[in-house]
């Protein structure tokens, strides 16, 4: 631990504060523009001195939770977030999520509000100005690493009393990968990616997307248990990419180029630079792993109904495989019903990529 940090830690109380956010009534994971008016707002916190409340930006591997909510006798996000402030600061601390996420769904950026009262140890009752939020992610990820090291703080901002990360959250992206191939999954792989062994067309699915984007009733794309109080939601963004498949390293030819300043596209044409479907039936010589074909479904709305995206990703991946056709999309969407959808995707290939907001 550096000194900074051990000098921060000695300066800090164990003497719990009796200042916490209200609680949040339980509803959906997220809310609709016409909801979150309704939405009674938690109240806002008085300002004192040495309480300020952080907003948190932090990243997870999905498959080693129960769920990032906190839950009675399960390892979660907020139960490990909440363990790291708790020896930081010597007192308990509650912390509220933009966006709640399903057992084995992954997260590049969930965002956070915590409170946190700072308390000298040396003179007992006397209140200290406030961390640095430089100060709060480093000692938070020097606890988070010693427990497994599965939750990392990523950013840290302090905020004014009322802002809240879940109800000032004007947009959430989420993303969703698929690895399409025969060979079995790399063991680097397990559990980041839905693995489809039949081809997808990618043509196909961008098209299905087309159908889904826009203001719509989304009742199909509904798990049961979905406590928000209308199916209509607007998806501002849907699309299908295909990427490079990772991890991924520099064969001999590029390395070789890339040694001798070489253009690697000299005297190609378009289609020669273009990269191939995959390699898949490529014969790349003994101890060299195929790569599959890997694509992205994004998805972007200001909020999504339980599961949308999950169910969404299983009707585009029917439409990559051949077994609905587009049309069978809008049939689909307007059969208001979530039996006429596809099997859902499966949590292991979701990630929420970024909750954005209108910060200072």
């Amino acid at each position: 631990m550096t000194e900074n940090l051990k000098h921060s830690l000695d300066s800090i109380s164990s003497s719990h504060s009796p200042h916490r956010p209200s609680k949040i009534s339980k509803t959906t994971d997220d809310l609709s523009d016409d909801e979150q008016q309704q939405q009674q707002q938690p109240e806002s916190m008085s300002q004192r001195p040495g309480i300020q409340r952080y907003l948190l930006a932090i990243e997870y591997i999905g498959t080693r939770f129960s769920g990032s909510q906190q839950q009675s006798n399960c390892r979660t996000v907020v139960g490990v977030l909440e363990e790291a402030f708790q020896k930081f600061i010597g007192q308990p601390v509650s912390i509220f999520c933009s966006s709640r996420t399903d057992a084995g769904v992954h997260a590049l950026s969930n965002v956070c509000h915590v409170d946190v009262e700072r308390i000298s140890k040396r003179k007992p009752g006397e209140v200290l100005e406030p961390h640095e939020p430089a100060v709060v992610k480093r000692a938070v990820n020097h606890f988070l690493q010693k427990n497994e090291g599965d939750v990392t703080v990523i950013d840290v901002r302090s905020v004014s009393a009322n802002f809240h990360a879940r109800y000032k959250a004007q947009e959430r992206t989420y993303f969703y990968r698929l690895l399409s191939g025969a060979e079995p999954l790399s063991t680097f792989e397990k559990d980041r990616a839905w693995h489809v062994p039949e081809e997808l067309n990618l043509r196909a699915m961008q098209e299905a997307c087309k159908v889904l984007v826009g203001h719509h009733d989304f009742s199909s794309f509904r798990a049961a248990g979905c406590q928000a109080k209308s199916p209509i939601r607007t998806l501002d963004e849907l699309n299908v990419s295909e990427v490079v498949s990772t991890p991924c390293f520099p064969s001999i030819m590029e390395r070789k180029q890339n040694n001798l300043g070489e253009d690697p596209h000299a005297g190609m044409n378009k289609s020669e630079t273009d990269p191939p479907p995959f390699n898949g039936g490529a014969d790349l010589g003994f101890g060299l792993r195929k790569k599959h074909r890997c694509f992205v479904v994004t998805a972007r709305a200001r909020a999504f109904l339980y599961h949308q995206v999950r169910l969404l990703v299983g009707v585009l991946k029917a439409v990559g495989t051949g077994d609905l056709k587009v049309p069978d999309v809008e049939r689909i969407l307007n059969a208001k019903t979530v039996t006429a959808a596809s099997p859902m995707a499966p949590a292991c290939g979701l990630y929420l990529g970024h909750v954005k907001y209108d910060l200072p």
